[in-house]
């Protein structure tokens, strides 16, 4: 039986009318209802003035002007994400009428908020709480006394962040209090976002647009306007590739493994797999410097073993669900809390000491806790404590232009033991154990736009990685090759043995044979009693390094930011500091203005 739509009193429409309203209005965001507002008094003043022509042209919006709001889009990123939403967010601005300019922390100073009216900040919090290293000078500068006072200024922030970590959305909490303490007015109350950002950050963004929004002007005869702003040849244009790719983590593409190779020797301690895959999707595309992202399944023996922990054991239906849906393997202080929220477990409550959970934490996982405070748990209880299974990030190791409809990856398995459980990495394990060739893998592409090669091809580079670092290089070498580019080429890479550890050998040689690599210099740190890594071979050869920078080269270097990357900034400040008798300052600055000007580019993890 049908329902029957009822009429307010006096209502001066038919029931078809309002039924056709409620569809219209009742699922309409904020920002759209203002957008509705505006276009119902922009109706009034036309048909005021000079009457409305009937039919459906009367429906469309009147075009007309209206105050540009300045708006400006600041972002601190550091794998892309808050870029990302950054990009996104002017052009959602432009359409509500906004003269909005999206600006990189890295771009950005003290006049950027001096100048400002209305600010939207989107900051991802790097490693253990520490602003994104791109965003670390302005970061610094807008907590020092140097910043301006910001009284008449509208703001809001959006964090990003892991809860995996303990300082989980750091950098943009402490932002959003400077912003207040500073004399700006939060227009909207601080988003902090884990990893499933993507539906909430959104809906954030449309909120926050709607307290910021221009009001109609009475008698304007228009809704808002869209206001398209130039920034061609600016620092901060970012109209060229602001283009998101066709597949994402919430929209990935089902490919197929073509190969899954172990290339590490058969006496090394390490496992290192080329994982190679194809699709035949026109729309699948990305740049060398960019990764993929996996979308990764859990181990079906860590699924059985955590249901038998809760008294979940034989949900099948359950069990499928935390292989392919959930994060049942990182520990976080939210999911403890939770968990003894939920169960009423007193014994928990020492976790809420951020450096007590930190130190519990460090080598344990979710099934531990559990074990050694058992509950029985519905399976309601037990998904409501989980957060959403993350994909896992690569960095792409091929050009398209090489290997069309094709994507390499290298991926280090991770493996480990504590407490007397065998451990593995979610997606490193899952492709080396339980994925073939011939099998689907769901994958996406995630842009990395401050890590590209240079546009002028006669630029020479110089590539530094130790491990799976080198990826991208073998994607940038291919991709040189393909477009004739002339500019010479130089790799530093490191492992631990030569017989065992050297990664795409035979390619490297054959690219060096053929003049495609000018020079490549190896370090393996453990073929000699001394260990000697990258930062070793780039001090060795350190006046061929400024003599390269003095070239215009480009440096580069990927791998593990805690242990690689900092050894080797070190190294290169130093190598820049020797001319001036080793000012350590100066060394560090020259090596930051190298960065600002877009010729020293990282990429970590």
């Amino acid at each position: 039986m049908s329902s029957k739509t009822v009429l307010p009193k006096g209502a001066p429409f038919s029931a078809e009318d309002i039924d056709t309203l409620n569809r219209v209005v009742a699922g309409a965001t904020p920002l759209q209802r203002s957008w509705l507002s505006g276009f119902l008094a922009g109706l009034d003043a036309a048909q005021a003035g000079a009457g409305l022509a009937t039919g459906v042209a009367q429906l469309q919006p009147q075009s007309a002007p209206r105050p540009r709001v300045p708006l400006t889009i600041l972002y601190a990123s550091e794998s892309g994400n808050a870029e990302g939403l950054a990009i996104k967010a002017r052009k959602q601005a432009q359409k509500a009428g906004f003269d909005a300019k999206v600006v990189d922390f890295a771009d950005a100073d003290a006049a950027t908020l001096a100048k400002a009216k209305n600010i939207v900040v989107y900051a991802a919090t790097w490693g253990e709480g520490d602003p994104p290293q791109r965003a670390a000078d302005f970061y610094n500068l807008l907590m020092s006394d140097a910043a301006p006072r910001l009284e008449g200024v509208r703001f809001a922030v959006l964090a990003l962040g892991d809860s995996a970590y303990v300082n989980f959305c750091e950098t943009g909490r402490r932002i959003d209090e400077r912003l207040a303490a500073l004399g700006a007015t939060r227009a909207a109350p601080r988003a902090d976002l884990d990893l499933d950002f993507s539906k909430k950050a959104a809906a954030w963004t449309d909120e926050t647009f709607a307290s910021l929004a221009p009001q109609p002007v009475p008698g304007s005869g228009g809704a808002t306007t869209v206001v398209h702003v130039d920034f061609k040849g600016s620092a901060h244009d970012h109209d060229a590739d602001s283009g998101e790719p066709a597949f994402t983590a919430d929209n990935p593409l089902e490919a197929e493994i073509s190969a899954l190779v172990n290339l590490n020797g058969s006496g090394s301690s390490r496992e290192t797999w080329a994982v190679e895959i194809a699709s035949d999707e026109p729309r699948f595309s990305y740049e060398p410097g960019d990764a993929i992202g996996v979308v990764p399944e859990n181990d079906p023996e860590l699924v059985s073993a955590l249901l038998d922990v809760v008294g979940l054991d034989g949900d099948a239906v359950l069990a499928d669900k935390l292989r392919t849906s959930f994060d049942i393997t990182t520990l976080s202080r939210p999911f403890a809390a939770a968990y003894a929220k939920l169960t009423g477990r007193g014994d928990l409550a020492h976790l809420a000491d951020a450096a007590t959970f930190a130190a519990y934490a460090a080598d344990r996982q979710l099934i531990d806790l559990l074990a050694e405070h058992a509950e029985k748990l519905s399976a309601e209880q037990l998904t409501s404590l989980l957060r959403p299974l993350p994909g896992r990030l690569y960095s792409v190791a091929s050009s398209l232009k090489a290997h069309p409809g094709e994507a390499h990856l290298l991926v280090g398995a991770v493996r480990w033991a504590s407490h007397g459980r065998r451990r593995g990495g979610v997606a490193s394990t899952f492709l080396a154990d339980r994925r073939k060739s011939g099998q689907p893998l769901k994958v996406y592409v995630k842009p990395n736009r401050h890590f590209r090669l240079p546009t002028d091809g006669a630029t020479p580079i110089i590539m530094i990685g130790s491990g799976t670092g080198v990826a991208p290089y073998r994607g940038f070498i291919e991709e040189r090759v393909e477009t004739g580019a002339k500019g010479r080429n130089w790799l530093v890479f490191g492992e631990r043995n030569y017989t065992n550890d050297f990664l795409y050998q035979t390619e490297w040689q054959e690219h060096a044979a053929n003049g495609h690599l000018a020079r490549i210099d190896v370090a393996f740190s453990r073929d000699q009693p001394e260990k000697i890594y990258v930062q070793h071979r780039l001090w060795e050869r350190r006046a061929d390094v400024r003599a390269w920078l003095a070239d215009g080269a480009h440096l580069y270097v990927c791998g593990d930011e805690k242990g690689m990357a900092r050894d080797v900034d070190k190294t290169l400040a130093r190598i820049l500091a020797e001319p001036t008798k080793g000012d350590a300052e100066a060394g560090a600055h020259l090596l930051k203005d190298l960065a600002k000007a877009g010729r020293y580019q990282r990429d970590v993890y």
